[in-house]
């Protein structure tokens, strides 16, 4: 039987093996520094920091710690948001004391300290992460700041699940994190009710689809803008609507660098909390 800490491992791998997934890494494309080998190596470093977490240990450390394995592959960030966003659910499942449930990972996230932001922002300084500008009254509170940024952290007491509130209005693992991961559970429930003779990267990407298609991902817009992002959800339904071969999709996303990262991160997420709940591979 898989622990809790092998199951996030297996959800980071069973995301980018899916394929067509437009936009993003998958066993079948990549782009010319950011290799499918990366993300194997990416989710194999993880491995201690998940770990850490399934097992109780801090968020903030255990998250850092999983980043700082991550990235040591030559590709640089491969899954700082997908594992951002499985940390309150494998530290939930993990707990005897809670459930893997949207209240039970929101527990974890509400219990968080101000040292958990402060290994939030050191993680920074593994791996460059593609962030928006921050708000004018946040600018001490930048994250590419790193460890530069604590002091003021601990001046304002500043919780990691504060930090996520502040963000929440413009990224989509934020949004997640303080909102009781409603989209990271709905695609658990599709993925993990799906045809049982699919192979499950197959519904994973149908999942990822359905996401694109519903929301614009907050990478993208980080990546581009509002009506790149846009056009791209457009698009997504285009392809499950039929209009357009999901394949030749992502040839496209990735020619133009449209990398709906964002919406991956829920997938792999959405994994972990499927295989948690038993889906068989």
């Amino acid at each position: 039987m898989r622990t809790v800490a092998q199951n996030a491992e297996l959800a980071l791998l069973l995301e980018v093996a899916g394929t067509p997934k437009p936009g993003n890494v998958d066993r079948r494309r990549e782009y010319a520094d950011l290799r499918f080998e990366h993300f194997l190596a990416g989710a194999v470093g993880a491995q201690d920091g998940l770990r850490m977490a399934a097992n109780g240990g801090p968020l903030g450390e255990s998250f850092r710690r999983a980043i700082e394995g991550m990235s040591e592959q030559r590709g640089g960030n491969t899954q700082f948001g997908a594992i951002l966003l499985q940390m309150p659910l494998v530290a939930a499942a993990g707990d005897d004391d809670r459930e893997l449930s949207p209240e039970g990972a929101t527990a974890v996230v509400e219990s968080t300290t101000v040292a958990d932001a402060a290994d939030f922002y050191r993680a920074f300084e593994a791996v460059d992460v593609a962030v928006d500008d921050p708000p004018e009254d946040m600018a001490a509170l930048d994250v590419r700041r790193g460890a530069d940024a604590v002091p003021d952290l601990e001046e304002r007491g500043l919780t990691l699940a504060d930090i996520m509130e502040r963000s929440a209005d413009r990224d989509g693992v934020a949004r997640e994190w303080v909102g009781g991961f409603e989209r990271t559970f709905a695609a658990a429930e599709s993925i993990g009710s799906g045809d049982p003779d699919r192979p499950v990267t197959d519904r994973a990407v149908d999942a990822f689809l359905d996401m694109l298609a519903a929301e614009v991902d907050t990478f993208v817009v980080t990546q581009h803008d509002r009506a790149t992002a846009e056009r791209a959800t457009e698009r997504a339904q285009a392809a499950l609507d039929g209009e357009i071969d999901p394949d030749v999709l992502a040839e496209e996303f990735v020619a133009e660098g449209i990398n709906p990262g964002t919406t991956a991160d829920t997938v792999a997420a959405a994994l972990f909390v499927a295989l948690e709940r038993g889906l068989e591979i």
